[in-house]
This record gives C-alpha cells, structure tokens and sequence, in this order.
C-alpha cells in the first residue's frame, strides 16, 4: 500500500503555554501603552511650555511698550493718572508701585503648589489692549496653562490673570526690576511647572 500515513498523535498547545503566551502579550500591550502616555504627556509639556513662554514675552514686550509710551511724553509735572493710553497705564501702574515700595519679591512655589491668592503688590497687564490691572479676584489658578484668558464675541475682552503675574522690584539706583512669573500643573508631574524672567527698566525721572 502506498501514501503517506498520517501521524494521529500530533501534539497541540497546552492549558499553560496559552497562557504564558497571552500573559507575554498583555505585558508588551500594557507597556506600549505606557510609553504612548508618556510621550503624550511629554508633548503636552512640551506645548504648555511653548505658549507659556509667549505669555510670559507678550507681558515683557507690553511693560517696554508701555515705558517707551511714557518716555515719550514725559515731562516733570506730568499727571496721566486719568489717560487710558498707555503711557498712562505705565503711569498708573509705577504710581502704585511707588506706593507698595516692595524690595523683596514673594517665593515662586512655597510648598510645591501654585499660589492662589497673588502677592500684594502684583499685577497683571493686558497685552491685546495695553491695560494694567491690579491684583485682584481677577486673578486665579491655571485650570490649564498658565495665560491671560478674554471672553467677548471677538474674544478681546479681558477676563482673567490664570496663574501668571507680575511683581515689581523697586531699586534706588533709578530702575525697576518687573519679575514675571507663571505657575500652573501639568499633565504627568506630581509638581507645578513655573517659568519666569525679569525685565529691567529705568524712570527717566530718576
């Protein structure tokens, strides 16, 4: 008789080696899944980093804009304390930091959270308009980054100051110090992201 005789006692897979096999999977599924989630929580700082840092620009750029404002037109008797330009916003707000005459700045991130009531003293500017506003309950937490969020049809309406402010530094050698600072969570960190910078400038009185 010719042909092939088939082997009827061909082994299969057993009970355990199923389940090894689907135990080896589910590790390499669960820990593609965790690289996944922190590559997307590292490109989500990433992001909140990069806006955060034009906020913290849009606020130095709009503190020169307003100095260079008053330079301007200065002169010693000058009074803007009812202009809405922005040299009278500069004057305004250098009036009030007259008055605190801070010469030392708040810490940054006390106990490793974001502040939620804002230094005496600090303010915020809005830089779609050239407004300077005074710390007030208009200034709150981040509940995402830190920045200046509007409301309004054409959202051009300033409506709050999210975990980002200023605190002035005053000096007797004629200038300003103007400490810039933001603080908000971020996805993935068990601590608060901060950034900050400091911009200098002089009164042409002194």
């Amino acid at each position: 008789m010719s042909g092939i005789r088939k082997n009827s006692r061909t082994r299969g897979d057993t009970l355990i080696e199923v389940l090894f096999a689907v135990s080896v999977f589910s590790m390499v599924i669960v820990g593609s899944l965790a690289i996944m989630n922190q590559g997307t929580a590292a490109s989500q700082r990433s992001l909140d980093i990069t806006l955060v840092r034009q906020q913290v620009d849009a606020q130095a750029e709009t503190l020169r804009f307003m100095h260079d404002s008053y330079v301007n037109v200065y002169r010693p008797d000058l009074d803007l304390s009812a202009s809405a330009t922005p040299a009278g916003e500069w004057f305004k707000m250098r009036r009030d930091v007259r008055a605190l005459a801070a010469t030392t700045t708040s810490d940054f991130n006390v106990g490793q959270t974001c502040p939620e009531i804002h230094p005496t003293g600090s303010f915020v500017l809005d830089p779609l308009n050239v407004v300077y506003y005074k710390a007030t309950s208009s200034m709150k937490l981040a509940p995402t980054y830190a920045r200046v969020s509007y409301t309004g049809v054409n959202k051009d309406v300033f409506n709050a100051a999210e975990g980002i402010w200023v605190e002035a530094l005053q000096s007797s050698q004629g200038y300003v110090d103007f400490h810039i600072r933001a603080c908000w969570d971020s996805q993935g960190l068990s601590v608060p992201m901060t950034i900050g910078t400091i911009v200098r400038l002089y009164d042409p009185k002194s």
